[in-house]
């Protein structure tokens, strides 16, 4: 006899699910139990905050949908971080959650769909055993429909009745995408463009997921203008030369400069949001800004023209418009000799390190040499992120998971490297997090040695909430802000790591000898780095002396 959950498994196998990351509790055990008899593989993770944040890293890093499963009652309420995180991500990510027997809340329960509501997640109830097959597939492809998380709410007694006989459901045909008619606003947009003097093009995650890199690249070099990314599009524009790299509070002094003298600004894939504006103070008040997304709600106050569009599909557009046109504006020119100063290695500082603790700045230019050139880098939140994010280059936006950025959370670094492992594993994960944060997520720590092939755990450790301390410093929170060191050497040997103390560069030779090795296994590197370097982006923008024009 085949269970419902058995159904539910073999559904998720043909319909080419390959990994699901969940914890184990009464509400889910019979739909685990199935899936270790197909070619699902299950992930255990330690922590149902975890498994969500794995989930969500899976599908970042290789494009499938995430698929993760918990119990009811506390094992929901444990993701609900992550889950709002995934929301903020626009992730595909489906939650195949237990629910209590029998369909009657119990004084113990929660209400599950207020719960998915609230965090801007889609919840769908099984109420009877012909509804769950049919549920789980349509929630794999709603997920990346809707581009949010589908909770899927599996009652025991269901999962564990037996399975109605149905017919095969032939596999849902392959999309052929349709040649697009012209979007509406082109001629606008061309009229914007042909007057623009300095046209800046900024690509979000939403152009790389649109596959539209190449056409803006291309756009740029019919308009003159220059290229930029946000934050979580790190590495979409590889090494083109008219790239300025990152837009918002990560951006450079000479970047700064330049976005600052645009006059004009078309965003493809990106909310615009406070990060990438810097609060509004980056983009100049007089430049046209327009943004390109296929969500009108998407878009930001600070729009001039809003395109409701594929970003693909405008930007090809547009480069069919600009073929017959005049030649483009000169801004290139005029700025060729300035844009290697855009590139924050370029930058130099005074080195703060002492005999016991490491700059931040040296300790992450040093790595930068040292790490595999295929890597995916996966970082937790904290004081610490402007560093990796400004000196350590991605293969391409794949290759670049900032867990917690779109919640401001901390503590989801280690679960956001047992995914990014899983879903490349033929990339290096590179996971670099906070000791704050690396202390919250501690648990998924062991998951990761667990499950990685090849990890690098480098532990920006400057025993505080770094971020407070510098931020809130006037106030008396020392007491809630700074701790005495912690041995993460010693905790990482224990779950069966490598592990080394960083206090200077040389004590980096620990990253040599596991390169040397073949990067097999999991080290930790615990940095014990100078907590009084602040990182400038906590600030108003710094701009370049340089005249942009």
């Amino acid at each position: 006899m085949t269970t419902v959950a058995e159904a539910i498994a073999a559904a998720l196998a043909d319909a080419g699910v390959r990994r699901a990351f969940g914890v184990v509790g009464v509400g889910n055990v019979h739909l685990v139990a199935a899936l270790t008899g197909t070619d699902v593989r299950y992930v255990a993770a330690r922590h149902e905050a975890g498994a969500a944040a794995m989930a969500d890293a899976y599908h970042r890093v290789c494009g499938e949908v995430g698929v993760c499963t918990v119990t009811y009652g506390p094992g929901l309420t444990n993701t609900a971080t992550s889950l709002a995180d995934a929301v903020k991500n626009r992730s595909a990510l489906v939650v195949l959650c237990g629910a209590p027997p029998g369909g009657r809340q119990r004084p113990i329960d929660i209400d599950d769909e207020a719960l998915a509501a609230a965090l801007g997640a889609a919840a769908v109830r099984v109420s009877a055993p012909e509804e769950a097959v049919p549920a789980v597939t349509a929630a794999l492809h709603r997920t990346r429909a809707e581009g949010r998380p589908v909770l899927v709410l599996l009652p025991v007694d269901v999962q564990d009745s037996p399975a109605p006989v149905t017919a095969p459901v032939p596999p849902a045909p392959t999309p052929v995408r349709a040649a697009p008619e012209r979007p509406p606003g082109t001629a606008e947009l061309v009229e914007l463009i042909g007057a623009a003097e300095r046209p800046l093009l900024l690509a979000g995650l939403g152009a790389w997921r649109a596959g539209a890199q190449a056409e803006i690249a291309r756009l740029a070099d019919l308009c003159g203008g220059l290229l930029a990314n946000t934050l979580q599009a790190k590495g979409v524009f590889g090494d083109n030369p008219w790239s300025i790299g990152i837009v918002g509070n990560l951006s450079s002094p000479e970047a700064v400069g330049l976005i600052g003298a645009a006059d004009l600004v078309i965003a493809f894939g990106t909310s615009m949001s406070g990060w990438t504006l810097h609060g509004g103070r980056l983009i100049p008040p007089e430049a046209t800004v327009v943004q390109v997304d296929h969500r009108a709600e998407q878009l930001s106050p600070r729009t001039d023209v809003g395109v409701v569009a594929d970003a693909l599909d405008v930007a090809t557009a547009l480069c069919d418009a600009l073929t017959s046109r005049t030649p483009p504006s000169g801004w290139r020119q005029r700025v060729a000799d300035r844009l290697d100063g855009a590139r924050w290695e370029r930058l130099g500082f005074t080195d703060r390190s002492t005999a016991e603790r490491i700059d931040p700045r040296s300790l992450t230019l040093a790595l930068a040499k040292l790490l595999p050139e295929e890597r995916t880098v996966v970082t937790d939140g904290g004081h610490f992120i402007g560093w990796p994010a400004r000196y350590w280059p991605v293969p391409d936006p794949a290759g670049f998971v900032f867990t917690g950025v779109s919640l401001q959370s901390i503590g989801l670094g280690f679960a956001g490297a047992v995914g990014a492992a899983v879903g490349r594993t033929d990339r290096v994960v590179v996971l670099a997090t906070g000791d704050g944060g690396a202390l919250m997520g501690l648990a998924e720590l062991e998951t990761l040695i667990r499950t990685a092939d090849s990890a690098l755990v480098v532990v920006y450790d400057d025993a505080a909430y770094g971020a407070e301390v510098h931020m809130y410093g006037h106030l008396p929170v020392a007491a809630g802000t700074v701790f005495t060191d912690t041995d993460f050497c010693g905790l990482a040997r224990s779950l069966g790591a490598e592990a080394a103390v960083v206090r200077t560069v040389r004590d980096l030779e620990a990253v040599r000898t596991w390169r040397a090795g073949g990067c097999t296994g999991t080290l930790l590197l615990d940095c014990k780095v100078v907590r009084e370097v602040v990182g400038d982006y906590l600030g108003a923008p710094t701009t370049s002396a340089a005249a942009a024009h």
